[in-house]
This record gives structure tokens, sequence and C-alpha cells, in this order.
């Protein structure tokens, strides 16, 4: 399970390093995410699924090393 405040941090940080727009608006369960052009809804929970957050992270374009 990943923590969601840090998939939220690894966000932030991978708009920074790759000089992208990066805008969140929280709705009443889910977070949504607007990174460049693509966008992807995280829910309000603590902890989220890996296999969640490999799709969230593929959503937004996001590659791990």
């Amino acid at each position: 399970m990943a923590k969601r405040n840090d998939i939220l941090k690894e966000i932030r940080k991978y708009a920074k390093k790759h000089g992208l727009h990066l805008e969140m608006r929280e709705g009443a369960n889910h977070t949504l995410i607007r990174l460049g052009n693509r966008r992807s809804v995280i829910g309000r929970h603590t902890e989220i699924n890996e296999i969640t957050a490999r799709e969230i992270r593929k959503q937004l374009g996001i590659r791990r090393k």
C-alpha cells in the first residue's frame, strides 16, 4: 500500500522537475489532479492500493526509475 501523501508529494516533485503546470482541486471524496494536459483522480484515503497508485502515475505520464 502507498501513502496518499507520498503519491501527492511525488506528483509535486515531478511537476517541478519537469516544469509542468500542476493543478489540484479538492472534491467531496476525491482530489482532482491536472498535470500539464493530463488528469487523474485520487481517492481521499490514507493508503492507496499499489495497483491504483501505478495507474494514477500512468494516467499522469509519470515514469518511475
